[in-house]
């Protein structure tokens, strides 16, 4: 009779048992082909935007075949990720940022999708500590090996006319571009960056987190600058833009190419307020002391560049990035003061903790705006235009003590306002 225990027993011993169904941490997609999707849909993307700007651009000289239009957008893709170009006119590195920080971010997406779908959060969880950063790891390396495999053959599909590129050095760039923003995606995605986080000293967090805040008030500034700048001299860009007769279309494609490298001009703005400032030419200098401009291309954003020194009314301007450093050292304090509110029998940072962190803010602050400065530059051909942007080096370290500088004292300030508040029994710190 079925069900009986007799069955089991006189089961022939051949027979294998009943398989047990894999658990879903044991279902893990191949880790090379949810590289190659999510890193193939991440250059698609920023691909199809960079396209989609270059054909608007290209209605500006009356249009262009289909195989140019691509061949110039393949060509923007690449200089987006840093790549250098090599056309006619000499070698082209003016990288746009705008269109940077979006292929970082389908990257950094691509590096989470994959860390998710090899289950580096799950290994964690499941007891293995070793396991997450094994896994994050290995996502981000695999992400990193398809997109520079995609680098490496858009720079050698296309015919050499407009520009070349070498595909060993589009592949090296592409491929490390990928590896800084899978990383930090995977490493976000498996918890890895959380916990190395909470392992940090508390004033080397404080210092990380002000610096940054201040880097960000700083580039914010310089945008806000650059952007009054343009506005006051409107009449002048838009007799740039009637210049082109062009349509609509055309037009857009002006704009968006101006926005694509917005965020080169926030930083040389930057630069000029924390005080080193920046060239557009050789031998050329825009700083607050000193401006020697040469002729400039026709491109509509730069009817804002100064011709003078600073000096009236904007001169305060050049207090930005002081102010700046106040304000995070100041938030410093506050974001301390809600930390203790919220934990009770939180003890309060000594002055030791609190000088120390504002005092090492101002060199990550500087190594930020370093590198955005470095970023941000480039060549323009070989002629008067080969030299373009900011000094990093020089930006970085003038940064670093101003922010240090204003760090401090707001972050003093606010914690002898925090005291007394906390004396009088008005406000408990």
């Amino acid at each position: 009779m079925a069900g009986t225990p007799t069955d089991s027993a006189t089961a022939p011993p051949h027979e294998a048992p009943p398989t047990r169904p894999r658990s879903p941490a044991g279902r893990r997609a191949p880790v090379l082909l949810a590289a190659a999707v999510t890193a193939t849909w991440a250059a698609i993307v920023s691909y199809a935007s960079v396209l989609a700007v270059v054909a608007l651009l290209v209605l500006v000289s009356g249009g262009a075949p289909v195989p140019m239009v691509l061949r110039f957008g393949t060509g923007g893709w690449l200089l987006a990720h840093g790549v250098p170009l090599s056309t006619g006119a000499g070698p082209l590195g003016l990288t746009p940022l705008a269109l940077s920080a979006l292929a970082a971010w389908r990257v950094n997406r691509a590096g989470v999708h994959t860390a998710r779908a090899v289950g580096a959060r799950r290994a964690g969880s499941a007891g293995r500590p070793g396991a997450p950063v094994m896994l994050a790891g290995l996502a981000a390396g695999c992400v990193a090996l398809c997109y520079g495999l995609l680098g490496a053959l858009a720079a050698a599909a296309v015919p050499d006319r407009d520009w070349t590129a070498r595909p060993l050095v589009a592949g090296l760039a592409c491929g490390g571009f990928a590896l800084v923003a899978a990383g930090a995606g995977a490493a976000a995605e498996s918890g890895v960056a959380a916990r190395l986080w909470r392992r940090l000293p508390r004033a080397v967090r404080d210092a990380v987190r002000t610096g940054l805040v201040a880097a960000l008030l700083v580039l914010g500034a310089g945008a806000a600058v650059a952007g009054v700048t343009v506005a006051v001299a409107g009449g002048e860009a838009s007799s740039m833009f009637a210049a082109y007769h062009t349509g609509v279309a055309g037009q857009a494609g002006l704009t968006l190419l101006c926005l694509a490298f917005a965020p080169n001009l926030a930083s040389w703005a930057a630069a000029y307020l924390v005080g080193p400032g920046f060239a557009v030419g050789v031998g050329t200098t825009v700083s607050a002391a000193k401006v020697n401009l040469g002729a400039l291309p026709a491109v509509p954003v730069l009817a804002g560049l100064p011709t003078t020194p600073v000096s009236g009314w904007t001169a305060p301007l050049l207090g930005l990035p002081l102010a700046a450093g106040m304000a995070a050292g100041a938030l410093l304090i506050r974001r301390q003061a809600r930390e203790r509110a919220g934990r009770a029998g939180t003890p309060v940072p000594g002055w030791g903790p609190v000088l120390l962190a504002s005092l090492v803010a101002g060199p990550v602050a500087g190594v930020a705006l370093g590198l955005v400065a470095w970023a941000s530059g480039g060549p323009l051909g070989s002629g008067r235009l080969a030299h373009t942007g900011p000094g990093a080096l020089s930006v970085a370290l003038v940064a670093a003590g101003v922010v240090a500088a204003g760090a401090l004292i707001g972050a003093a300030t606010m914690r002898v306002l925090e005291g007394v508040k906390s004396g009088t029994g008005k406000v408990r710190a």
